[in-house]
């Protein structure tokens, strides 16, 4: 017998589904988190690749509840805030680049602190407003003042999961056998383009911001 589902809930679910679409959209798209996830898979194996990947879904799950919630309305009353978090983001994202630049091969080896990738995996997240400001932009059409908490919940938790499936993912590919194995043949090479790409991502936040000033 078939029983039909109340309107509301076809609403929500149709929701719940256009902001997933929009969070793969999202995660999959190259940046400085690829970058980080990048660097501690190559500095410390599966396993700090792996727990750099859950840290990124946290600092990511938090900016999702704001967005969610309303909270990040606090950004629009206090724009220095949102600058602020942009500079400390770049400046994360050059010392790391240095970083890379600097390292030694010997000292890429024994880098396997799966404590240090998490606190990266984080920090990239949670000093990158530009994801609260993505999430608001792309689930303007999907949010609604009138929702209920659980599905605002179901939202957010969706997001902060496909996020962090999705860089577990890129952790688990690039500790492949074959794959680390050219990693490691080839790791002074990639440490250098790693840094330099994380460099030019820090050096373009004050570019862009003064553009938009």
């Amino acid at each position: 017998m078939f029983i039909p589902l109340p309107m509301n809930m076809a609403v929500e679910w149709t929701a719940i589904s256009a902001a997933a679409i929009m969070f793969i959209l999202g995660a999959t798209s190259p940046g400085p988190s690829l970058a980080v996830v990048l660097r501690n898979t190559m500095l410390g194996g599966r396993k700090r690749g792996f727990s750099c990947a859950i840290g990124h879904g946290i600092g990511f799950g938090f900016y999702a509840v704001a967005v969610v919630f309303g909270l990040v309305a606090l950004m629009n009353n206090y724009p220095d805030v949102y600058v602020v978090m942009q500079i400390l983001g770049g400046g994360f994202l050059l010392y790391l680049g240095i970083g890379m630049i600097r390292s030694k091969i010997s000292e890429d080896e024994v880098e396997d602190s799966s404590r240090e990738g998490f606190i990266e995996g984080f920090m990239i997240a949670f000093l990158n407003p530009k994801i609260a400001v993505f999430m608001l932009a792309v689930l303007a059409s999907v949010l609604d003042p009138s929702m209920n908490s659980d599905t605002k919940w179901v939202i957010a938790i969706l997001g902060m999961s496909i996020d962090t499936l999705w860089y577990v993912i890129v952790a688990l590919s690039l500790s492949n056998g074959v794959i680390l194995s050219y990693i490691k043949q080839n790791q002074r090479v990639l440490n250098l383009i790693t840094g330099i790409l994380m460099i030019c991502l820090a050096i373009w936040v004050p570019i862009r911001l003064f553009a938009i000033s």
